[in-house]
């Protein structure tokens, strides 16, 4: 499988899903972030968006979201369990296997996922990280854990002009579950779960030095 190639393209789709206004309809808004969602055009199932400002510079931001073994991601997001390496393929291009606990009160059960993901720098100071399901040689699907696929997804740290304190971010969802999970569970289940991501994104970066 040309990891390469794959990377590159989903960084392409990421850029698109940003700078492409039409279609979003607005389904959870607090004062953190603004979630958007509208039909996918990957699988049956939707693309949310996310878009909020946190207060925090986008280096502190990045240092909370970047896809890392062992980094901040995994205390602070409730939805990961576990995040381990199974192939380093270049300085910014890895492909990773995530885990997930269960959720919507054990309906959900533990999923893992397997991606690639690529982090991605932009002339304005954005960082990107960018990421889509693949199959890895050494990570078959495993006893206890159903596998999902992400479609693309990620997120954006835009530093906000003017304000060196603080960060636009945008994230972008498309996840099939996998297994026999009720259409209004998974509907209800996203943008609940990107406020509340938001939410613990802010109150980790509040507490780094």
């Amino acid at each position: 499988m040309d990891y390469m190639h794959t990377a590159r393209s989903v960084e392409d789709r990421l850029l698109s899903y940003r700078k492409d206004e039409s279609g979003w309809k607005t389904c959870k808004k607090t004062n953190d972030v603004v979630v958007c969602w509208r039909p996918s055009c990957e699988f049956a199932g939707y693309v949310y968006k996310g878009e909020g400002i946190v207060n925090g510079s986008p280096e502190k931001v990045w240092d909370c979201l970047k896809p890392e073994i062992n980094g901040l991601r995994v205390k602070w997001d409730a939805n990961i369990k576990k995040f381990e390496l199974l192939e380093q393929v270049s300085s910014d291009v890895s492909i990773c296997r995530t885990v997930t606990p269960s959720a919507a009160m054990g309906i959900i059960s533990p999923r893992d996922f397997v991606d690639v993901i690529s982090v991605k720098r932009y002339e304005d100071g954005t960082v990107s990280s960018n990421a889509t399901n693949v199959s890895h040689p050494n990570c078959p699907p495993q006893p206890g854990y159903v596998r999902g696929f992400n479609h693309p997804c990620g997120c954006f740290c835009v530093p906000v002009p003017g304000e060196p304190g603080k960060t636009q971010l945008f994230s972008f969802f498309q996840t099939d579950l996998g297994g026999l999970l009720p259409r209004s569970v998974v509907d209800s289940f996203f943008p609940t779960s990107m406020v509340e991501f938001y939410s613990n994104l802010t109150k980790a970066v509040k507490s780094l030095k």
